[in-house]
Parts: structure tokens; C-alpha cells; sequence
């Protein structure tokens, strides 16, 4: 995915957090250089890491939209600078 479209899809998840896909959602992590770890035992919560950054996010993997209060949690990381 090229840098500009990921700026577009940060742009409309921060224009409308309450309608974010998990997918999209971990997208714009990945690609901030988060690194992700898979739930394990029956879980749906996913944790996400940066190196060098103090801030651990948990997202649980909801359908179809994650809730309102998670995506507001990674637009607050990803405009943070560590």
C-alpha cells in the first residue's frame, strides 16, 4: 500500500471512527511500524508494540467495525511521537 493511501485511510478513520475494520485498523499500525501479536487461547484481542515506544495498544477483533473507544486509543498513539 503506498504512503498516500494510507494517509487517506488515517484520514477518514480519524473523520469517522465509529465505521473502522479491524483490517484497516491494522493496516495503518503495521505500516507505523507497529508489530503485532496474536491472541492465543480463545482470545480476540490483539496486542500491538512499537520498539521504542513505551505504549502497548490491545485491540480486540470485533465485527464488523471495532468499537469507537479502541480506534480513538491508536489515533492518539499514532499522532504521539516516542
Amino acid at each position: 500500500m503506498l504512503l498516500s493511501q494510507i494517509e487517506k485511510l488515517l484520514q477518514r478513520i480519524r473523520n469517522n471512527p465509529k465505521t473502522v475494520r479491524f483490517g484497516e485498523l491494522e493496516k495503518v499500525l503495521q505500516k507505523a511500524g507497529f508489530k503485532c501479536r496474536q491472541p492465543k487461547g480463545g482470545s480476540s484481542h490483539y496486542t500491538y508494540t512499537k520498539p521504542g515506544n513505551p505504549m502497548i495498544l490491545t485491540v480486540p477483533h470485533k465485527e464488523p467495525y471495532v468499537k469507537e473507544f479502541y480506534v480513538k486509543l491508536v489515533i492518539k498513539a499514532l499522532e504521539e511521537k516516542f
